[in-house]
């Protein structure tokens, strides 16, 4: 018989119970209020986490410094926005004529140099153990968002909680953050690997092997029989331990018209399809509000599975190595993928009254070096760049923290990644100060970071 998961106790709630207790509080109220849940109504019902793989540079994006020296600012000009008093990089008109709907937070900041403990640290808003180039995946890192969000608040619509496609993301190694780590791998997001672009796009993660069919899945028997049969010697290693949850999960998907539908893309207007873009990350966007649309609480959208910046795919690293150079990577590839996808997934949320209850995340791991380099180009700059929140609750057409005169440090309002993760959260209804249990049993809260109230609405 498995045994009940432990209390999920915020950390405040246990301060209030143990000065109670001190009042004659009983011990059947003192269960009854540490099961009081930690997730309250937020302000989103789902987050779309896109990812820019890589660190694209806030210089050149949404923190342009026109009147910095040469050298520095960016070699684009400035356009003024929807929303007034706000400049961003005139290579983003489409964005620009959507800023009246996002906060910009031009003062993020850490001090992780490397992309996989970077990236790490955007993806869990916990800051890793070393900087380190060679950091690996491990159960003893923190857990993706979307699976802290699995493990609090779970879907009971028949939709997984949490989804993250298109990619598995590595610079060299696999870049850790990317999977619900100590909480076990039932909450592992249903991952799809499959390009939503490609025309035979289907879900293998979801097929049933041959000889079986839905109708008998029906029987627990021959779904554990199954499980048994997939997992076989694993069962035995503890990193597998939440396999079977996951397996039994993934399986009762199988029957769900409501979970196929929603990765129906054939199902969307060519002309939708074609204002995401037909790109791999332009329909995986389009694929991601199809999935808040039904239901889904948490998505992750990889913009490459790389951190690229060589040539015209991968992601934004983009130094000028191997005689390349960022600013023609930018103008032909970076900047007009995102400004065809993000400011489309904006207005599509938007018309669908679903943008009040969709927060939307836009950020890579850092921003690059406020000097341009003997490559013309710029390279890693952790120290202060810019991420984008709309909808969900975020205010509209905010500028939130001031960098320096050169974009190098913030001069206002600093945020770091650990008060992103608690905002974000915050948003969804999840204090957090929640704890939860690490492989030793330890507790530990969610996020160690302060909200920024000033982002939110």
């Amino acid at each position: 018989m498995r045994q009940p998961p432990p209390l999920i106790l915020p950390r405040r709630k246990a301060l209030q119970i143990g000065g109670l207790g001190m009042l004659g509080l009983t011990m059947p109220r003192m269960i009854r209020a540490a099961e009081e849940p930690a997730v309250r109504p937020g302000r989103a019902k789902s987050v779309i986490f896109l990812y820019q793989f890589g660190g694209p540079s806030h210089l050149d994006t949404f923190d342009p410094k026109p009147m910095a020296p040469a050298g520095v600012r960016s070699h684009y000009g400035v356009i003024d926005t929807a929303a007034p008093g706000i400049q961003i990089c005139d290579q983003l008109p489409k964005t620009a004529a959507v800023m009246d709907e996002i906060t910009v937070i031009r003062t993020v900041y850490h001090t992780m140099k490397n992309h996989n403990p970077a990236a790490y640290y955007a993806l869990t808003g916990h800051a890793p153990p070393v900087d380190d180039i060679r950091l690996r995946d491990s159960q003893d890192l923190f857990p993706a968002y979307g699976s802290v969000v699995d493990r609090l608040s779970p879907n009971t619509n028949g939709m997984p909680t949490f989804v993250a496609f298109p990619h598995v993301m590595r610079d060299g190694e696999i870049t850790p953050g990317q999977h619900a780590s100590f909480l076990g791998k039932g909450h592992d997001p249903l991952l799809i690997t499959s390009d939503p672009n490609d025309r035979r796009f289907a879900l293998p993660e979801l097929s049933l092997p041959n000889g079986l069919d839905a109708q008998r899945l029906q029987d627990r028997r021959q779904i554990q029989q199954l499980i048994n049969r997939q997992i076989g010697e694993l069962e035995q290693n503890p990193a597998a331990r939440g396999l079977d949850a996951y397996y039994e999960k993934t399986m009762g998907m199988l029957n769900s018209s409501k979970v196929r539908d929603a990765f129906n893309l054939d199902a969307e207007p060519q002309s939708i399809r074609e204002k995401y873009g037909r790109t791999t990350y332009g329909q995986s966007c389009l694929l991601a509000r199809r999935l808040v649309e039904a239901g889904v609480k948490f998505v992750n959208v990889y913009f490459a599975n790389s951190i690229g910046g060589r040539r015209n795919d991968g992601g934004w690293d983009t130094h000028g190595f191997d005689n390349t150079r960022m600013y023609p990577i930018l103008k032909d590839y970076l900047l007009p993928m995102t400004d065809q996808t993000l400011p489309t997934l904006i207005t599509d949320l938007k018309e669908r009254g679903l943008l009040e209850s969709t927060l939307i995340v836009w950020m890579g791991e850092f921003g690059r070096t406020p000097r341009i380099n003997d490559n013309i180009s710029r390279d890693h700059w952790p120290q202060c760049y810019s991420v984008l929140l709309a909808g969900g609750g975020a205010k509209r057409g905010l500028v939130h923290g001031v960098s320096d005169k050169q974009a190098a440090y913030p001069d206002k309002d600093p945020v770091q990644l650990d008060d992103l993760m608690a905002t974000v959260f915050e948003l969804l209804g999840i204090d957090p100060q929640t704890e939860v249990r690490d492989k030793l049993n330890r507790p530990l809260p969610v996020s160690a970071g302060r909200v920024v109230t000033n982002v939110i609405a």
